[in-house]
């Protein structure tokens, strides 16, 4: 019976176990020009003081594969090479503490150019900083609408289109030159990528609308470009929305986003060289979101069940007992954690030990033990 502390081998890389930092925004890069979307300081203790605390893998957050791919001013990039030696110490920082890095390339699409969660109502959470007009830019989205409380995106051009795939094959080879190992492909939480999948954002009559196959075309093109230009011996996750939430709820009849179309979607990303994914949910639109400790995992299951691909779940997951038995029970085969994490950065060391098994300390911590 496989377990959480088991390794797990993808392609040519072996994970040392199933417990996995989930990419969580931290609104902590430098937005001034020059600076903008480069790791600090911060970042780096930050990851590298999970990766000591027992973690098999360590995601970095989100990165925008364009300046106007970042959720807001203060997320970090990988659009240019002047960035790469700084995400190399990153990479430096994780695997010295004995995990795997992987990075999340991401284009935020009609969410972008948004405040910081703790900026209030700012429109791109300047705060009153100077230069403040420089850091606002306008969204863009498959069709002119806006997420609620947003403005009304650009609609992007097919020659626009082609552009962004381009950049996420660009920031793959980024990431490959910083040494990460794993590249996950965001198409969640309604920013660019999910936005074409779904419905509610996606009202084009060109390719990239309509139907399914037309709707997922910028997924997959993304994939092959990105497959492209990454090594073919490291592992490609894409993270999706298992479903918008629309169809949960009775009083709601939009088309949406859903969970045998995510099925459909993790299929064929498969045939192209996406080696595993990565089972959230929502994030289109503001609706009605359960509460319940299966929400989301009974969804990534599911995925793996009707796929036949590996999945990783995530959310509400918070005791090694209930993270191991996901893993032991075959309904993932990972876990990513995340507010877990930001309570403990030692949460999978404290782990093992409530499972029995040895926990990987650094050789600077065991000796006092």
């Amino acid at each position: 019976m496989t377990t959480l502390f088991d390794p797990i081998r993808i392609r040519g890389l072996e994970i040392p176990n199933r417990v996995w930092m989930s990419p969580m925004c931290t609104y902590t890069a430098d937005p001034q020009p020059g600076e903008a979307g480069m790791p600090t300081d911060f970042h780096y203790a930050h990851y590298a003081s999970r990766a000591a605390g027992g973690l098999g893998l360590v995601m970095v957050e989100a990165s925008g594969v364009v300046p106007e791919g970042r959720i807001s001013p203060y997320d970090l990039g990988i659009w240019d090479d002047g960035q790469v030696s700084d995400f190399a110490r990153i990479v430096r920082g994780i695997r010295d503490g004995g995990a795997v890095a992987g990075i999340q390339l991401a284009h935020a699409g009609r969410k972008a150019s948004s405040p910081r969660p703790w900026a209030g109502a700012d429109p791109a959470g300047r705060e009153g900083s100077a230069g403040a007009e420089d850091l606002e830019w306008l969204p863009v989205s498959p069709s002119a609408i806006a997420f609620p409380g947003s403005p009304v995106p650009h609609e992007l051009t097919r020659t626009e289109i082609a552009e962004t795939v381009q950049a996420f094959a660009e920031a793959a080879r980024r990431a490959e030159a910083a040494g990460f190992d794993v590249v996950e492909i965001h198409a969640a939480h309604g920013y660019l990528l999910h936005s074409f999948l779904s419905p509610i954002a996606n009202e084009r009559t060109d390719e990239y609308g309509g139907s399914l196959e037309n709707r997922a075309r910028i997924v997959l093109e993304v994939i092959d470009a990105v497959r492209a230009a990454w090594p073919a011996d490291k592992p490609v996750f894409l993270r999706v929305s298992t479903t918008d939430w629309v169809e949960e709820n009775a009083d709601d009849s939009r088309q949406a986003w859903t969970l045998p179309q995510t099925v459909e979607l993790a299929r064929w990303a498969a045939e192209r060289g996406v080696d595993l994914i990565d089972c959230s949910s929502g994030g289109i639109d503001v609706v009605p979101i359960p509460h319940d400790e299966e929400y989301q995992t009974r969804n990534a299951a599911a995925v793996r069940a009707e796929s036949r691909t590996l999945t990783a779940a995530v959310g509400r997951i918070s005791s090694p007992e209930q993270a191991n038995a996901l893993i032991a029970h075959e309904k993932a085969d990972a876990v990513f954690l995340r507010r877990p994490l930001l309570r403990n950065p030692s949460w999978a060391n404290d782990a093992a030990l409530a499972l029995g098994v040895s926990p990987r300390f650094l050789e600077q911590y065991a000796y006092t033990l």
